[in-house]
């Protein structure tokens, strides 16, 4: 099975660390973000998963490496302009050309999950599907759009996002395409999948499946640093081993006997932390240095950070490299 992921955006609400990485290849704990859900494919059948790219491709690569991941090989297909999500499909789908399988895995690269993606991929081969959504059900569907169901899982409407905190069934940015739905794709522009595709399939072959189990868009700092303690606390499955629960610290790091790091932290590789000082709630990426006194709270700090001694990080996102030597 082939997997098109789309990882063209620009993280535009995780700035300033996507200022210079892409969100798919920002660190999450202990990897690149976009390795979860390349290793999450591999566990459900995907072979090789095409990544369709746009900002900073070659980051995206570099974070992630040739050849393949976990078992999947990966293919880099780097957009020319702007192309929305039905486009992008399109595009490196044509890139595949005839390697394109007939049916295939299309998926929004900026989601951390572990929904049963072989019952989807079960759920549209029983039901002779065009094209098969999976539903994740949350409390509070304001930011999202909602999809209505027959009870034989036919999609019968989608309702955009009404600003009203509800309950109801969301896409979850899953989907199982036969090849005939790129035909329904104009070539060589901006195209939505999900306000221009899929309701014209509605009544022709579009049905939907709820997924069980862990579903978060990391696109923002407040989900970003739930996700990671979601994954130190084993909300979701993945393979990480944390030092503690809700605990991540690299060994080999120089983090003194008196800094105080914790309940949640996540302390990454080349780090140090001084004497007395404090890490709670945050993140630091690579090589970062809190000096002696400092304190850092519910932030995340990005690669090469430096927070001067007795400083104060508090609720802030700090971009790469630069120099914290007052109160935020």
């Amino acid at each position: 099975m082939q997997a098109i992921v789309l990882v063209g955006g620009e993280g535009t609400r995780l700035r300033p660390l996507t200022d210079t990485v892409p969100k798919p290849a920002l660190p999450l704990v202990d990897r690149p973000f976009l390795a979860y859900m390349i290793e999450w494919l591999g566990e459900h059948g995907v072979t090789e998963a095409v990544l369709a790219c746009g900002f900073l491709p070659d980051q995206l690569r570099e974070a992630l490496g040739d050849g393949e991941h976990a078992g999947v090989a990966l293919t880099y297909v780097v957009e020319p302009d702007r192309r929305g999500t039905a486009g992008a499909i399109r595009f490196a789908a044509e890139a595949l050309g005839e390697r394109l399988e007939d049916r295939f895995l299309a998926l929004n690269g900026d989601v951390l999950t572990d929904l049963d993606l072989t019952a989807l991929q079960r759920s549209h081969a029983e039901r002779g599907a065009r094209a098969t959504l999976g539903l994740y059900a949350v409390e509070d569907s304001a930011a999202f759009g909602l999809v209505d169901c027959d009870a034989a899982g036919a999609v019968l409407a989608f309702t955009e996002k009404t600003g009203r905190a509800e309950p109801g069934a969301i896409n979850a940015g899953a989907y199982v395409l036969e090849r005939s739905v790129l035909d329904l794709i104009p070539a060589g522009r901006q195209v939505s999948i999900e306000t221009e595709v899929f309701p014209r399939l509605v009544g022709d072959g579009l049905c939907a499946l709820p997924l069980d189990g862990y579903w978060m868009d990391i696109g923002t700092p407040e989900r970003y640093l739930q996700a990671t303690w979601d994954i130190l606390e084993g909300r979701v499955a993945t393979a990480v081993l944390p030092t503690a629960p809700g605990l991540f610290v690299v060994a080999g790091g120089a983090v003194a006997e008196s800094a105080r790091i914790g309940p949640r932290a996540v302390v990454s590789a080349g780090c140090s932390v001084g004497s007395g000082a404090e890490v709670a709630g945050s993140v630091l990426l690579a090589d970062c240095e809190v000096g002696e006194g400092a304190r850092v709270h519910d932030s995340v700090l990005g690669a090469g950070t430096v927070v001067a001694a007795g400083a104060e990080v508090r609720g802030a996102i700090v971009g790469a490299h630069e120099r914290v030597g007052a109160k935020r």
